[in-house]
């Protein structure tokens, strides 16, 4: 005790001392450390538990792709899909180089790796664990067991054989030949499983003559194969694709694998054209194409439908899709003219009819969904309801702000945003912007549903086994109010009463069209201002169908002037399938909110 020190004093230094005794005594390092350590022990014996408790399986059955079944919205049979396009090759076949470039994509230290990568497997744990989704991170080892020992699904118990049949395989078989069976069962795109398929896809080349250029394109494909297959790629898209083939070619130099001037000298080698399998002739290619890019953005992967057993139905009606093949192919046309429609039930979304050219087999690009043409007077009753829309915001704005609002309404319809440059009221006041089909059926299906969302939907429905597809609705949220979407049908519909008998419904070397359609019609007809391109767009309240010719250079495949009859032979399509597809429908009035502005 020091001297002079008083009974509180003690107390009072004891209450302060003892608290942080019982803190250090219950964290101490060595508890800490046991603590460490059992924590390791137990993950070490559950893993060793594990590893002796999971065989390496028999390859799987869905590594052999399985048929996909596409229906009519009646239940018949439209298409049938999923022959594999795979022909397994030794790893001999395949170059160094080659080999290289799929490595430097996917897993640069695949040649010292022990089959998995903690720090990537330890993401998609936790992803998965928390409801995340798919995670990156997988070594080439771990998508090789996932494509032929396993499956695509992402789940915890799924991950966890993945990680343990690959440590197992990357023991007992070689690095090239896990190479091989990454290469032989990876899908490409074009419905082409495995390199040697995907070299004569898309160079029409046998795979022992890749070059590294190429060897890389198809090694930056695997991130993404319809969206970075370059001959139906958007402009961002082939910014990515580009951008991933340079990461290629840079991860070559960077490993030692790749001389950095011949790195440098080397230029992007663009794909040939696609030709499509065979079975996918006439329409049947363009319509499951459409599903198929409706289903990937719903979630479904290219690699899930490519592995088959699929049974999709469409919306697709029968009787209407013959009636719209039969008005697009019954008149004149020249060699330059490709056609393109589509028709929806504005009241739901569905897609009834689509016409997507002459053979799917003989024309790959798809007219319904191409957007390289200019819109032309199609984008007119865009602008009026941005005008009308801006005008209701802001009633005071000054005049010399005619085409203020009109970017937003037009996205909010369902236009591109990247269609083209918003900002110059000449491009909007002439329908300079692109679009497609497709896409303008969407937004004069929005218009018809009083301004409520229409986003057209061709898949019924989609399921394999217990597994469903989760579809979107197509009619959403209001875009634009119902007073501005039905002023603009009332003025439709007022413009169309006199359309088809000012413009003809043939050409002078056709005869006239007898074909009628007795309802009330809405609609636009007209050219664009480089006569590259005819639209004519109509709706009733039951059905609303977009027709849009489009001249195309024949050899080059380069847009052309249309025959000066192009805008009367868009309207003779309309009418003659219209007249056919609403057969037996009774009348239908518009059921119009409207005013004036």
């Amino acid at each position: 005790m020091a001297a002079g020190e008083t009974a509180a004093g003690r107390r009072r230094r004891h209450a302060t001392v003892r608290p942080k005794s019982r803190l250090r005594r219950l964290f101490s390092w060595k508890r800490i450390l046991i603590t460490a350590l059992s924590f390791v022990l137990l993950v070490v014996g559950g893993f060793t538990v594990l590893y002796f408790a999971i065989d390496v399986p028999q390859g799987n059955a869905q590594a052999k792709a399985e048929s996909n079944v596409y229906l009519y919205s009646d239940g018949t049979l439209l298409a049938r899909t999923g022959d594999v396009n795979r022909e397994s090759v030794p790893i001999s076949r395949v170059s160094k180089p080659v080999r290289h470039a799929f490595v430097a994509a996917e897993n640069k230290s695949f040649y010292e790796d022990s089959g998995i990568d903690p720090a990537g497997l330890t993401r998609g744990l936790l992803s998965t664990v928390s409801g995340g989704g798919t995670q990156g991170g997988s070594t080439i080892t771990q998508q090789y067991v996932k494509n032929y020992y396993l499956s695509q699904e992402q789940t915890l118990t799924r991950k966890v054989k993945e990680m343990v049949i690959s440590l197992k395989v990357d023991r007992r078989e070689s690095k090239d030949d896990i190479l091989a069976g990454y290469l032989n069962t990876s899908y490409f795109g074009r419905v082409a499983y495995g390199i040697q398929a995907a070299a004569r896809a898309y160079y029409d080349t046998d795979v022992s003559d890749l070059t590294v250029e190429q060897g890389a394109y198809l090694a930056a494909l695997l991130q993404a194969p319809s969206q970075y297959d370059w001959a139906v790629a958007g402009p961002t898209a082939r910014r990515l694709v580009k951008a991933r083939w340079n990461y290629v070619l840079d991860n070559m130099v960077g490993q030692g694998w790749l001389d950095k001037a011949e790195r440098k000298r080397m230029r992007f080698p663009a794909p040939r054209e696609p030709r499509p399998t065979p079975g996918l002739d006439g329409q049947a290619g363009y319509l499951v194409d459409v599903a198929n890019r409706e289903l990937a953005a719903t979630g479904i992967s290219e690699q899930q439908l490519a592995a088959g057993g699929w049974t999709i139905t469409l919306n697709i009606d029968r009787k209407r899709q013959r009636a719209l093949g039969t008005a697009v192919d019954a008149g004149p046309r020249g060699p330059g003219t490709q056609s393109g429609a589509v028709s929806v039930d504005p009241r739901d979304g569905r897609i009834v009819a689509l016409y997507g050219g002459r053979d799917y087999t003989k024309h790959y690009l798809n007219n319904a969904t191409r957007s390289d043409y200019q819109t032309g007077p199609a984008f007119l009753p865009v602008v009026s309801a941005g005008k009308m829309e801006h005008h209701a915001d802001r009633p005071d704005s000054p005049s010399r702000e005619p085409f203020a609002g009109v970017e937003k309404t037009a996205v909010d319809l369902g236009i591109d945003p990247h269609a083209g440059d918003f900002d110059d009221p000449e491009a909007m006041s002439l329908g300079l912007l692109g679009t497609s089909p497709l896409e303008l059926a969407g937004v004069y299906a929005t218009l018809a549903h009083h301004g409520k969302k229409v986003t057209p939907s061709i898949v019924k429905s989609a399921h394999r086994d217990d597994e469903h597809a989760d579809l979107r609705s197509p009619v959403g949220g209001q875009t634009v109010s119902r007073t501005t979407a039905d002023t603009v049908t009332a003025d439709l519909q007022t413009d169309f009463d006199g359309l088809l008998a000012a413009q003809g419904t043939a050409s002078d070397s056709a005869p006239r069209s007898a074909a009628t359609v007795q309802q009330p019609v809405a609609g636009v007809s007209g050219a664009s201002d480089d006569d590259k391109a005819a639209w004519h767009i109509g709706y009733t309240p039951q059905l609303l169908t977009a027709v849009g010719l489009f001249g195309e250079d024949p050899k080059s495949g380069k847009q052309a002037r249309l025959a000066a009859d192009g805008e009367k032979r868009a309207g003779q399509i309309w009418t003659d399938y219209m007249s056919q597809a609403l057969q037996g429908e009774p009348p239908a009035q518009f059921e119009l909110e409207w005013g004036q502005y």
